[in-house]
């Protein structure tokens, strides 16, 4: 891919989209940030607010939004499909992504990544760094599948779940719309709600 790209959020998750798309061959990459970290070793420049959306869309066709926070995402993906701009799916080089497998727009893969025959990855997804979701899962949109998740074949994750660092979900369970799932959690049986699972196997959080 080629030609110049608009990074929404110049925070640690935008500053490795921006980074990955480097390396996928965007020739031309900035940021557009309301408030970026002052400090921030930034390699692109921040052209200013998320105002600026509808006066750079013609010299700016493509963006992708490139914040952590899945609710934040999906407004600004759905914002910047209003005004008319290209999502691509931003994959890093290493990633392993099956060709019987689809990417929604505004999809980000990390490095080392895999995503297997017949998966279904929603928009404005993040897939961390060496995520892997194995066949027939179906991942729904603005979902974070955090560094070093697993998800066995056949498993469906709802809009906007958080699935944390090294969980495990077993083969043909769903997850519901903004679930998180805590770090280290083995998932094994299906989780209907939309609150925090913690512990082996995953069990609701409960107290403080």
């Amino acid at each position: 891919m080629s030609g110049p790209l608009l990074v929404l959020g110049s925070g640690g998750h935008g500053r490795v989209v921006a980074d990955v798309a480097a390396l996928c061959g965007y020739e031309r990459i900035a940021f557009l940030d309301d408030a970026p970290a002052t400090g921030a070793d930034l390699p692109f420049p921040v052209l200013g607010p998320l105002t600026m959306l509808g006066e750079l869309a013609s010299d700016w066709p493509m963006a992708i939004a490139a914040v952590g926070h899945n609710g934040v995402r999906q407004k600004l993906f759905q914002s910047l499909r209003d005004a008319g701009f290209a999502q691509p799916a931003i994959v890093h080089p290493t990633a392993v992504i099956s060709p019987n497998a689809r990417l929604g727009e505004g999809v980000f893969v990390a490095a080392l990544a895999v995503v297997n025959v017949g998966a279904s990855i929603g928009d404005a997804t993040i897939l961390n760094t060496g995520a892997r979701i194995d066949h027939d899962c179906a991942i729904g949109a603005a979902c974070h599948i955090a560094p070093g998740a697993t998800l066995s074949g056949g498993v469906t994750v709802g809009a906007r779940a958080w699935l944390g660092t090294g969980c495990s979900v077993r083969q043909g369970i769903t997850i519901a719309d903004d679930a998180v799932v805590g770090v280290g959690a083995a998932v094994v049986s299906d989780l209907p709600d939309a609150i925090t699972y913690v512990g082996v196997p995953a069990r609701p959080l409960t107290g403080p």
